[in-house]
């Protein structure tokens, strides 16, 4: 027997096997080499949607919660109620201070109105002193003339001397009450205007702490689930301390971070195709709203200095914004911060 004889044969069922695995491997390799050179892909995306944190903005001690943790909630519904108690005395307090100043409004105004009745008679006193003055000055004239004449005495001339001084004399201190009576005017006036104004600061407080009474109840700004709760019945909070957030379950968008040297075949109004880690059996069709007009790390707390000496480049990737299309049928999916798989393809 002849050594080929005793060679055994190479079975015809090994020699398919691996030819098909090498068939599928290199068709599988061709599938992702062509697909990857047709498309623009990146799995550093994630659902995006609008996310509004519930502050309160007085401080005060939590009344009750009437929300429980990722509850629906509708826009103007009440959330949480802070005890007012305070802010009510302080309010009794401030209304009672408010009358007590109109009672001196008041007062003031009557003090002016004294004083231009008082005003009104100084000038009625300084018209009596003219005519009394002149009165004297023409009964010394007169009896002036009569002593020169020798009708009457040096006594009876002295005696209209000191009547005309005394006239003049009673003159001038009508007038000097006049510009006192006036001066008072001012400082009554400007009186007035003070307490006035001190009417207007009570009246603005009041305004105030009725405005921080509405505070007290906390209503959803907008429409959607809310996160987990941070707050108890009873616990005391700081204004604008987060109680927790409303995420909008009617809005949703992706955004994608793609590299910079992928960016020149996305522009707005690309389709684009979308898939998400969670539902991967999910196909989803998107449209390029926007992009960014600066980097990722640009808006990062310590954006990277490119002017050191020890430089190395590193690719940057700009964030695009991407429309979920047909999203009323997919919206009970869609979970802020998921994962998602984003493909473009090159052609326009």
């Amino acid at each position: 027997m002849s050594k080929q004889a005793n060679k055994p044969k190479k079975s015809p069922v090994r020699i398919i096997i691996l030819s098909a695995v090498f068939i599928v491997a290199a068709y599988l390799g061709y599938t992702k080499i062509s697909y990857a050179m047709t498309h623009e892909t990146t799995d550093n995306a994630q659902v995006e949607t609008q996310i509004t944190p519930v502050l309160p903005r007085v401080a005060g001690y939590v009344k009750s919660v009437a929300v429980k943790d990722y509850d629906s909630v509708k826009a103007g519904q009440l959330l949480v109620e802070l005890d007012d108690a305070e802010l009510q005395t302080q309010l009794l307090e401030m209304e009672a201070d408010y009358r007590q100043t109109q009672v001196d409004v008041i007062n003031a105004k009557a003090a002016l109105n004294n004083a231009l009745v008082s005003l009104k008679v100084n000038k009625g006193n300084i018209d009596l002193s003219s005519m009394r003055k002149k009165k004297a000055e023409d009964d010394l004239k007169r009896d002036q003339n009569l002593f020169n004449d020798q009708a009457i005495t040096r006594k009876q001339l002295d005696d209209s001397r000191f009547n005309a001084e005394t006239a003049d004399q009673q003159f001038q201190n009508s007038k000097t009450d006049l510009t006192s009576a006036e001066s008072r005017i001012a400082v009554l006036q400007a009186g007035v205007q003070k307490a006035e104004a001190a009417l207007g600061v009570k009246q603005a407080k009041i305004e105030q702490t009725k405005l921080k009474l509405t505070y007290t109840k906390i209503f959803a700004p907008q429409a959607g689930k809310i996160g987990k709760k941070n707050i108890s019945e009873g616990q005391y909070v700081q204004p604008g301390t987060p109680l927790f957030s409303i995420v909008n379950d009617t809005t949703f968008w992706v955004v994608a971070n793609f590299k910079e040297n992928q960016l020149k075949k996305l522009y707005p109004g690309k389709e684009v195709d979308l898939e998400m880690d969670a539902y991967p059996d999910v196909k989803l069709t998107g449209v390029i709203e926007s992009l960014s007009e600066a980097t990722g790390a640009k808006f990062s707390l310590l954006p990277p200095d490119n002017a050191s000496g020890n430089f190395v480049k590193v690719t940057q990737r700009v964030p695009v914004k991407i429309n979920i299309k047909d999203i009323n049928k997919h919206r009970d999916i869609l979970r802020a911060g998921l994962s998602v798989y984003v493909s473009a393809a090159n052609s326009k």
